[in-house]
């Protein structure tokens, strides 16, 4: 929900724009960080009075780590299990703005189980483009730990301490265009 001196967008229906928007995550793994993408998601914004909605999700099969045996490990049932749990979703329950800052607070879904989280990024003015489009971009991220939503796969190295991190960041760079 939002008030009308805090609107996160002008009124009405916003689509996520999926050619310029992008879903990634970051873990830190062995002594550096691994990063991935989804390639596939979908999102919306609605802003409607002084209330505003924001819903997305992506498609797990959609995982993208630039090694095709990586990526089908992360959708089995050690991490995302994509045949039992083919999506993750967040949806907003909470946006408020503090000039261009945002903070969301929602529940995500991941494997079946929904956690509340918070979110917080930036937003930026809305424009009209040169198409005559009104669109508006948001920049998100959050830190989750995997292990909460049952994603606890992981292997020990030589010293006994865990190759990856529970800790995740989801970052997501969105840009939403409004419906005619």
């Amino acid at each position: 929900m939002s008030t009308p001196e805090t609107l996160i967008a002008p009124a009405g229906t916003w689509q996520l724009d999926k050619v310029h928007s992008q879903v990634g995550f970051e873990i830190a793994y062995l002594s550096g960080t691994f990063n991935g993408q989804f390639r596939e998601f979908d999102g919306q914004l609605v802003v409607d009075g002084d209330e505003a909605t924001l819903e997305g999700s992506v498609k797990v099969a959609s995982v993208d780590v630039k090694d095709e045996n990586l990526s089908a490990h992360l959708q089995s049932p050690d991490f995302f299990d994509a045949e039992q749990h083919p999506e993750l979703r967040f949806t907003a329950t909470d946006i408020s703005l503090d000039g261009e800052n945002v903070n969301v607070r929602g529940e995500l879904t991941i494997k079946g189980v929904m956690q509340s989280t918070e979110v917080v990024g930036t937003v930026a003015v809305p424009l009209t483009d040169a198409y005559g489009r009104e669109r508006i971009g948001l920049r998100l991220t959050t830190t989750v730990d995997r292990t909460a939503f049952g994603v606890s796969w992981n292997i020990a190295l030589p010293t006994g301490e865990p190759s990856l991190a529970d800790e995740v960041s989801i970052n997501a760079e969105l840009y939403f265009v409004k419906a005619a």
